[in-house]
This record gives C-alpha cells, structure tokens and sequence, in this order.
C-alpha cells in the first residue's frame, strides 16, 4: 500500500482492528517521510496538541467510537511514529511499532483515567514501551545469530570416535550371539536394505518365517545391548 494516504491507512488499521485485531495489520504508512504526511496542519504548525480534546477523543474511543479513534489517530500518530522511529532508527519498524500502539489504544483507552497521567503521556508511554519491546526482540534475535556463529564444530573429537569403537564392539559381540543365517540376515535386512520377500527369496524360507526371524533377533539384539 505504498504511497497510501493517511486515511487509507487508518482504515485498514480499524478494520484489523474490527477483525479482531490478529497477526500483523497489512498497513504501509506514506513514502517518503511518513511522519511529514501524518501530521495534522495544527501540528505541522508547532502548535501544541489540545491536551483536553485528546482525552475527549480517548473517553469516547472507550465506547467504541470509530470516529473519535479516527480524530486521535489523526492528531497523535506523527508524534507516536516519531517516538518509535527515535528509539528504533528503523523506520518499517517504527510503522509497524505505530500498528501495534493504536490496536492497544484501541482495545485499553478505558483504562486511561486509572493511570494518573496526562494523555499524550500515556500514549507516549505506550509507544515508547512497544518500541523498546521491538528493540528488545530485535536483540535477542541477533544474539542468537551471534551464537549460533560460535556453536563448536559438529565433528566427533576423540572422545567420540572411542565411544563409537565401544560400541562397535558391543554390537559385533552380540551379532555372534545370534544363529549365523539369523545375523546374516539381520545385516542384510538393516544394513544391506533387502527386503523381507528378497531375503526370504535368497535364503529359501517362508516370507513369514523371515519376518519371524528378523523380529526375534532384534529382540535379542536389544537385549544383549542392554545388559
């Protein structure tokens, strides 16, 4: 939705938000500088924001009024994107941080008055705290790159190469415990990759009774390997 005007914008946002506000709302901010086409021409001027207009807007935003949203969103998103875009110096994420504001706006503005504090305070506040979040995850992520570029090299050391020798032996030891056609067919079977019809085939025996001997060897394999 590049190039998309700030109303486009604030219409796809309500209807995520209508939608019950799941995943990410598939909202583009205008090119160019977003924060410029966001601003209201009372902003723009470096007036201050109307302190008791936007508590107005966030009281009825709690009944649910989609206009007031509108109106907050319209005098409060230049200066939340810039909050975020300051604290993330990225400004996709700054936009998607800007989403995430005005759902929580959205879902919480009944809860302004408990807070005490003035409400570009508390918008301010919540823009800033979704940002830090974002950098945080952003973070971590990188420092799970960074670790995996150190993990060790996968290749058996000595250690392990001695293990895998015992082991050998264990298994070739058990191997003797089992009738030589029973053993050869266990190797050719799990090893070899015949089938069960071309081992019974090959060693003229009913494919069941192959079946059979093949069950019960491994049984004793496991056994022997346990003990």
């Amino acid at each position: 939705m590049s190039g998309s005007s700030p109303v486009v914008c604030f219409r796809a946002l309500v209807q995520h938000i209508a939608s019950g506000g799941k995943g990410k709302a598939k909202i583009r901010w205008p090119s160019g500088a977003p924060a410029l086409h966001l601003l209201n021409s009372r902003f723009r001027k470096g007036r201050n924001l109307s302190q008791p207009l936007i508590e107005e807007h966030i009281a009825r935003t709690a009944t649910g009024d989609r206009e007031a949203f509108g109106r907050l969103y319209s005098l409060t998103s230049a200066k939340l994107f810039g909050v975020a875009l300051r604290v993330l110096n990225d400004r996709a994420e700054a936009e998607e941080v800007l989403q995430e504001v005005f759902v929580k706006v959205w879902r919480n503005a009944d809860r302004y008055r408990a807070n005490g504090l003035s409400p570009m305070t508390w918008l301010i506040t919540i823009a800033r705290n979704a940002a830090i979040d974002r950098l945080r995850r952003r973070r971590e992520g990188q420092a799970e790159l960074d670790a995996a570029e150190v993990v060790p090299d996968p290749a058996p050391g000595p250690e392990a190469h001695a293990v895998a020798g015992s082991e050998r032996e264990r298994l070739a030891g058990c191997f003797g415990e089992l009738e030589r056609d029973k053993a050869e067919a266990v190797r050719r079977a799990y090893l070899g990759g015949e089938t069960y019809a071309e081992l019974a085939a090959a060693m003229d025996v009913p494919l069941n009774t192959m079946r059979t001997w093949l069950r019960r060897s491994l049984l004793k394999l496991r056994e022997c390997l346990d003990r």
